[in-house]
């Protein structure tokens, strides 16, 4: 419990404090546009790979079963902007779509979630407990373009598909295949 996820944390605290008393004092200044995929999450990975920072995971999920996933900051950096190239190549999603994503916080989750801030893209999330009826009210209201999900919730999203006229892709995110859908994995 006293050991740092991420090794010493008063120096990573101390720097994070220190930016933002700069910030306050007006000594550094703000982006215009901020971005988390490339004004963090890339900047964690060029530290890291340049050996300034210590190689501690940026992703580490573990499900109940006991597989894990565990990334670099470079491995999830890599993998983020293969999933923004897959949304917006296959998906043909561009800044300011929106995606609609229900899924379990699988892994994939987050590839998504980082994905989307990287390209401008809108996440709409979902919990996997939505009905029809809730995925077809979210499809509607959001005019999302694409909905994301997995296998299991494949088929509720296919008995409200004739009522989604924008959504244009169906992206699986899972092991199996479904006439008409994306395959994440094999895009990935």
């Amino acid at each position: 419990p006293s050991r740092a996820f991420h090794g010493n944390n008063r120096l990573l605290t101390f720097q994070i404090t220190s930016h933002y008393e700069s910030i306050n004092q007006g000594k550094t200044e703000l982006p215009e546009y901020f971005n988390f995929a490339s004004d963090v999450l890339d900047e964690w990975a060029r530290l890291e790979k340049d050996g300034r920072k210590p190689a501690n995971p940026a992703f580490w999920w573990v499900n109940e079963k006991g597989d894990e996933v565990k990334w670099s900051f470079e491995e999830f950096g890599s993998l983020s902007k293969k999933t923004a190239n897959v949304l917006s190549e296959a998906c043909g999603l561009q800044r300011g779509d929106r995606i609609v994503a229900i899924l379990p916080r699988v892994p994939e989750w987050w590839l998504l979630n980082v994905a989307c801030m990287r390209a401008g893209i809108v996440l709409i999330p979902g919990t996997s407990q939505l009905t029809a009826k809730d995925i077809l009210y979210r499809l509607q209201a959001s005019k999302a373009k694409c909905i994301a999900t997995n296998d299991t919730l494949a088929p509720a999203v296919e008995s409200v598909l004739s009522g989604s006229q924008f959504l244009k892709s169906k992206l699986l995110v899972g092991q199996g295949s479904r006439d008409g859908w994306l395959n994440f994995k094999e895009l990935l």
